[in-house]
């Protein structure tokens, strides 16, 4: 998109307005253009989907979705400091760019268009987990949503694409397993920030798993967090906090109860989530 390449170059609109990424808001600015174009190109194709930004601040990766051919860009920024910035971008992108002033957490992301939704995002640092849990958790995730192409702490990325008998592995990763197929693409350096922060990112996509089971989310929630709440007790002590009779729990699922949670395979958990809910039932029957 030709406008946005005219564009003033984006630290001198950063030194216009004096910003300066805050803490409190998790932000740090990107201004590497070869590393936002790579990360907007990743996304696919964006010109058939409305394409959904997390903290955009001054618009480093604003300008490069539009400039990899979105068309139907949301821009979700809490930061009222930016907002100049943000419109300088949508006035060369005329009717491309839509700007909603909110905290991302309390944005419904589904309701904002009908057509299919790609969020990508470098996301703040200090929201990313609850906004990722929050959105795969969603009524209707699948739904509209279409992928996920967002940037977390490496560490928290780990997390995100564990297998079971990883240290990283944990609810986090059976969640994303459950809903989603996830790939690591790539990291980026501390150095591609302003302010650098103290750790490397890392640029994770998540596209809805084609076919998830359909297991009560709460029963799921309460197995895993049961599980991974005391993971370094054996199962036949940590699944207790579910309510449900262990013994028959573990016979049903055919484990020992020796294992502990970080060995259960994401399809163990959806088991034991099914089960679980089967013997409240009986019992409360």
């Amino acid at each position: 998109m030709s406008g946005v390449a005219d564009l003033p170059p984006l630290r001198e609109i950063i030194a216009e307005l004096g910003l300066s990424a805050r803490k409190e808001l998790g932000q740090n600015f990107l201004f590497d253009l070869n590393l936002t174009g790579r990360i907007a190109r990743s996304a696919g194709d964006l010109s058939s989907s409305t394409v959904v930004e997390i903290g955009p601040g001054p618009g480093g990766l604003t300008r490069a979705l539009l400039m990899a051919g979105a068309t139907d860009l949301i821009v979700v920024e809490r930061d009222p400091r930016v907002r100049p910035a943000l419109e300088a971008i949508a006035a060369v992108a005329p009717g491309a760019v839509r700007i909603i002033e909110a905290d991302a957490l309390e944005i419904d992301v589904a309701s904002l268009s009908d057509a299919p939704i790609k969020i990508v995002a470098n996301l703040p640092y200090n929201v990313a987990t609850p906004l990722l849990t929050g959105w795969l958790t969603h009524p209707d995730w699948p739904g509209r949503f279409e992928s996920l192409t967002l940037m977390f702490q490496r560490e928290v990325a780990d997390r995100i694409c564990a297998a079971p008998g990883s240290k990283a592995y944990g609810r986090l990763s059976v969640l994303c397993a459950w809903k989603t197929e996830r790939r690591k693409l790539f990291d980026v350096s501390p150095a591609a920030f302003t302010p650098p922060p103290k750790v490397t990112s890392s640029i994770v996509q998540l596209v809805p798993a084609k076919t998830a089971r359909a297991v009560p989310l709460g029963l799921f929630e309460a197995v895993t967090r049961a599980a991974f709440g005391q993971r370094r007790k054996m199962l036949r002590q940590s699944l207790k906090a579910t309510g449900a009779p262990v013994e028959a729990m573990l016979a049903e699922a055919g484990l020992k109860g020796t294992e502990r949670a970080e060995e259960l395979t994401p399809e163990q958990f959806l088991d034991l989530a099914e089960i679980v809910g089967r013997l409240r039932q009986s019992f409360s029957d």
